[in-house]
């Protein structure tokens, strides 16, 4: 009979043969909340895995009905439903909740954990809620949301983490800052950190943009952005400067170095996303050890495309590893 090892070693394997990614080198690396809504599960995603993702529904802060896919490994139900630990992984700019659970590829059945990526919900946009306040609220309920929504699931309390990259790393800070009594660990990964910043980048995002770009996006893709950005904040980072202060993780430096949440922050230099990386991630990594020099961070820094790390085939299981939720022996 195989061992467990030897059988999660193989399913890590098969997960790195179907998804086809590589990285482009990975740098040195320095060293009571609301209940929620009561809600059925409306459907099961069936994916060729050792993984199985669950489609429930939420309430978000502003009363719409969202959805959120949870991954489970596949023998996990009712009749087996050990404690298991959840990591909360809010998505990046512009997609899904579902698109981001697959690029967890395996992980949850190699590592024995749940993953909950909701959809989420800004002040006024779904899929580009860039922090606001009641999406950061609605990702500390998750717990609640997700052991409402599947009663059979035993969460592991003392074991709830974060991880998501460019917007999703973003609120994944702001949760460590609002909310650090929750969580045993964070994971940003090239992260929007300074809002204002960003926001006047966006035309550089344009660069490159061609004509089928361009009719995606109505126009170019960095005005786009930068009226989807006024829309959600209510207003440019000069009409609004304190709403865009408070989206931005740089703005809670010292919260986020005085949490005690263990943070691993991953960032690239060549990001062409979040542009001007080191004063985006990099510069929070230099104030939260000007807070603490002691703080329990971890950066990491390289050279590879924005969020390319944040993979079931690439960096995502050595972040893991980092808290115990893969064990680094069943890897290949």
């Amino acid at each position: 009979m195989k061992s467990a090892a030897h059988i999660a070693a193989a399913l890590v394997a098969a997960t790195l043969s179907a998804l086809a990614l590589s990285v482009h080198g990975a740098g040195t690396g320095r060293a009571a909340l609301p209940p929620a809504d009561p809600t059925p599960v409306t459907s099961v995603v069936a994916v060729p895995t050792a993984t199985r993702i669950w489609e429930i529904e939420y309430r978000a802060h502003n009363g719409a009905t969202r959805a959120a896919h949870v991954l489970l490994p596949s023998w996990y139900g009712p009749e087996r439903n050990p404690e298991l630990p959840l990591v909360i992984s809010p998505h990046g700019r512009g997609v899904d909740g579902l698109m981001n659970a697959r690029l967890w590829g395996n992980l949850p059945a190699i590592g024995g954990f749940a993953v909950v990526s909701p959809d989420g919900h800004g002040r006024l946009l779904g899929r580009f809620s860039w922090g606001a306040a009641g999406q950061i609220d609605d990702l500390a309920r998750m717990p609640d949301v997700v052991s409402d929504a599947l009663p059979w699931l035993r969460i592991d309390r003392e074991r709830v983490y974060a991880a998501g990259g460019s917007m999703g790393g973003q609120e994944t800070l702001l949760l460590v800052a609002r909310h650090p009594e929750l969580l045993a660990g964070a994971i940003a990964v090239d992260s929007l950190v300074d809002f204002t910043r960003q926001y006047g980048n966006f035309p550089r995002l344009s660069r490159g943009c061609n004509a089928e770009c361009e009719k995606t996006w109505g126009g170019p893709k960095g005005e786009r952005l930068q009226w989807l950005a006024r829309r959600e904040v209510g207003g440019s980072p000069e009409t609004a400067p304190a709403a865009y202060a408070e989206r931005s993780p740089l703005t809670f430096a010292a919260q986020i170095a005085s949490s005690g949440v263990p943070l691993q922050l991953w960032w690239s230099r060549t990001d062409a996303i979040v542009v001007q990386s080191r004063l985006q991630s990099g510069l929070l990594a230099a104030r939260i050890r000007e807070h603490d020099p002691n703080a329990p961070l971890i950066e990491r820094v390289g050279s590879w495309r924005h969020t390319e790390t944040l993979r079931a085939d690439t960096a995502l299981p050595q972040m893991l590893v980092r808290f115990g939720l893969v064990d680094a022996d069943a890897l290949p």
